[in-house]
């Protein structure tokens, strides 16, 4: 391969019979290169990349470059061209691009468009390659005003509902090595659905009656169903792959694998033959041939170039407080061990808190802890007002073991005696000593207040454990229930099964008639009456799953 790649760096040349080098003639122009220099020229392009890929993102920058325009690698004033995938809308457009409005002067246009100046060697108008505002906005009032009071051009705030396709709107269609698009990565969430099928969100079901929920959703399962994992010579692989990546900031790859993860464990035998990976819902060809390639060596050879750097990287993000982009920092800077980062790094009140119970947060509790901490927040609770609602949730609702940490969710059935209970639970709390450091004393997130603590029980020999303290009101309970047990793959289940219904639920609600364009919500709906969890799966039509059923 290498010879081959110097090879190719110098020009051929022809022999003649005495032997002398003679030059060979100028190679033929490919058509795309007859005009080269002269199509684009003035003309300068930004192309964004939602939904085109990398490598074809590339062909276009060089085929601009090569015919005389300009490229920008974001959005600029002297942008006169914004290329954008064919399929998009020119809304979503604007929403990646952060604008309101496309700036006078600036083109918004289909990548079809260089792809036929190319071909008709000219610079072509534009008109015909626009992307035109879809009927439903134009169908807005006339003053630029939605419905829910939010006006057009700006983003609507988002909860927990919307932070998967918030992600996927950021990326656009991403695709990463394996051949797994952003879109596909809704697979993940919504259960093992089969390539190809396509939900429609953009209006409001008519029907009383949700269809039935075909039972390969993971939140229309129970996790008992499981059983054993019959690929775990190749889930330990690429789990490792997928933490490496996360611990790298790469969080879309780690994504990918993660869910190539969650489908090997749900299959039902060992996987044998590429064919046979390739038919797994959620395995692309790129995936099989990983998965291949553990099955016939045992190993897999993008674990040996992880590099020296992923487990100090994991060293720092196992600090809590720290995240991705502050590891990579400081590894740039030199640190290397938690030592280097106590006399060395500039920490925020949260790290230094994190770093002084690094060990204490890293250990997992048993089950009998957490019902201990659970125990006294409740009797603290209790000293305010009898009548209080506390339960820890987290893998101890779902009946795991040990758990990582503790979340009490606080409510009252009067839907009024949680009002002004969070600061002195908080006092109380603190009085007793139970409350050692605060990380975050005060959050709001609409009518719920939520605390984020460390802890730690009287006996002696007690290890500091981290607890979060969430106060709602009664109305919000259930919704706040099942979304604090979780798990996160099964709430983003329930959550993408909910758009199919064309619903929203989040922590606070569950609302019927969500109208969306793209991923922006239209109309929020109206919120849906659930006193129970139980209320939420019989709206969604599907069965309801006890909490240790939700452990995906």
């Amino acid at each position: 391969m290498e010879a081959r790649g110097i090879l190719k760096a110098f020009p051929k040349v022809k022999r003649s019979k005495a032997g002398e080098a003679k030059d060979a003639p100028p190679p033929k122009k490919r058509p795309d290169e007859a005009a080269a220099g002269v199509i684009f020229q003035g003309a300068s392009v930004f192309i964004l990349p939602a939904g085109i890929g990398k490598a074809r993102r590339d062909i276009f920058q060089r085929q601009v470059a090569d015919n005389g325009g300009g490229l920008e690698d974001s959005f600029r004033p002297t942008v006169t061209h914004v290329i954008v995938e064919d399929a998009m809308d020119r809304e979503r457009a604007l929403r990646l691009l952060k604008l309101e409005t496309l700036p006078l002067g600036v083109k918004l246009v289909k990548c079809t468009w260089l792809s036929a100046c190319i071909a008709a060697k000219s610079l072509l108008d534009s008109t015909g390659y626009s992307l035109q505002i879809s009927e439903s906005v134009q169908a807005l009032d006339t003053d630029g005003a939605r419905s829910d009071g939010v006006a057009v051009g700006e983003t609507m705030t988002t909860s927990e509902e919307d932070s998967t396709e918030t992600a996927s709107e950021c990326q656009g269609d991403y695709t990463d090595e394996d051949g797994v698009s952003q879109c596909d990565l809704d697979a993940l969430f919504s259960g093992l659905q089969p390539k190809g099928q396509t939900i429609t969100l953009d209006e409001p079901s008519s029907s009383a009656e949700p269809p039935a929920v075909p039972s390969k959703w993971v939140c229309a399962q129970s996790s008992m169903a499981k059983g054993s994992n019959h690929n775990q010579h190749i889930t330990d692989k690429l789990e490792a792959l997928a933490k490496a990546y996360t611990h790298q900031g790469d969080k879309w790859r780690a994504l990918s694998y993660s869910k190539a993860v969650n489908a090997l464990k749900s299959y039902h035998k060992l996987v044998t033959s590429y064919e046979e990976a390739c038919k797994i819902p959620g395995i692309g060809h790129r995936m099989a041939d990983k998965i291949m390639e553990v099955v016939e060596s045992g190993h897999l050879r993008k674990l040996d170039h992880i590099g020296e750097a992923v487990p100090v990287l994991e060293l720092f993000t196992n600090i809590w407080g720290v995240g991705a982009k502050t590891a990579q920092l400081w590894y740039q800077q030199g640190f290397r061990t938690l030592e280097d980062i106590h006399t060395k790094a500039s920490l925020s009140c949260i790290q230094k808190i994190g770093l002084k119970h690094y060990e204490d947060f890293l250990a997992r509790m048993p089950r009998e802890e957490a019902a201990d901490i659970e125990k006294t927040v409740r009797e603290a609770a209790h000293s305010i007002h009898p009548g209080l609602v506390a339960m820890a949730c987290g893998s101890y609702r779902r009946g795991k073991s040990t758990c990582g940490d503790v979340d009490v969710l606080i409510s009252h059935p009067d839907g009024k005696s949680h009002k002004g209970v969070f600061s002195k639970l908080l006092h109380v709390l603190h009085q007793h000593g139970f409350l050692t450091d605060d990380l975050v004393s005060h959050e709001e997130n609409g009518e719920q207040k939520k605390y984020l603590g460390v802890c730690r029980l009287p006996e002696p020999g007690r290890r500091h454990r981290r607890l979060d303290i969430i106060v709602v009101p009664y109305s919000e309970f259930a919704c706040s229930l099942m979304y604090f047990t979780g798990s996160a793959h099964f709430n983003r289940s329930m959550r993408a099964l909910a758009k199919t219904r064309h619903m929203s639920l989040s922590e606070h609600s569950l609302n019927q008639d969500v109208l969306r364009q793209g991923s922006m919500k239209v109309s929020k709906g109206t919120a849906l009456p659930t006193l129970s969890e139980q209320d939420i799966f019989t709206h969604l039509g599907i069965l309801y799953r006890e909490p240790h059923e939700r452990d995906w």
